[in-house]
């Protein structure tokens, strides 16, 4: 694939993220976390900083999801048969998404330490839920 134009190679990656949604269930169940983060971003208002942090981590657990399903599919395809060091290499690159995951929850833990006291979390949490439900059922 050398020497394709940049649009033609971002064709290829943005249909590579498509796979990867239809394909693994962990990547949308991230992506949906991703959402989440966002969300409570926009209810916090926090500082830019805790924006790219959530930006950051968000980009880092999906990338490590990616990378895995990438991994266990070539090696789905070039070895189908169950084979110790296939079963290795695929357990790695979980634990890749395990660390990534890890840090993402310890960048919650802080930022609601850090941000937000928890009684006004719940607060936020639980007007934006209501005003959501009010608004769906008007």
């Amino acid at each position: 694939m050398k020497g394709q134009s940049f649009s033609r190679r971002l064709t290829f990656a943005f249909q590579g993220i498509r796979l990867a949604f239809r394909r693994e269930r962990s990547i949308r169940f991230q992506a949906l976390a991703g959402v989440a983060v966002l969300l409570i971003l926009m209810i916090t208002q926090p500082s830019a900083l805790w924006w790219a942090i959530g930006a950051v981590t968000i980009g880092m657990v999906v990338m490590a999801e990616l990378f895995n399903a990438a991994l266990e599919t070539l090696s789905d395809h070039l070895h189908p048969q169950q084979h110790p060091e296939i079963g290795v290499a695929k357990d790695i690159a979980a634990s890749a998404v395990l660390v990534a995951a890890i840090a993402a929850i310890l960048v919650a833990i802080a930022f609601i330490c850090i941000e937000i006291p928890l009684d006004q979390f719940l607060i936020g949490i639980n007007k934006f839920v209501f005003s959501s439900i009010a608004e769906y059922l008007d």
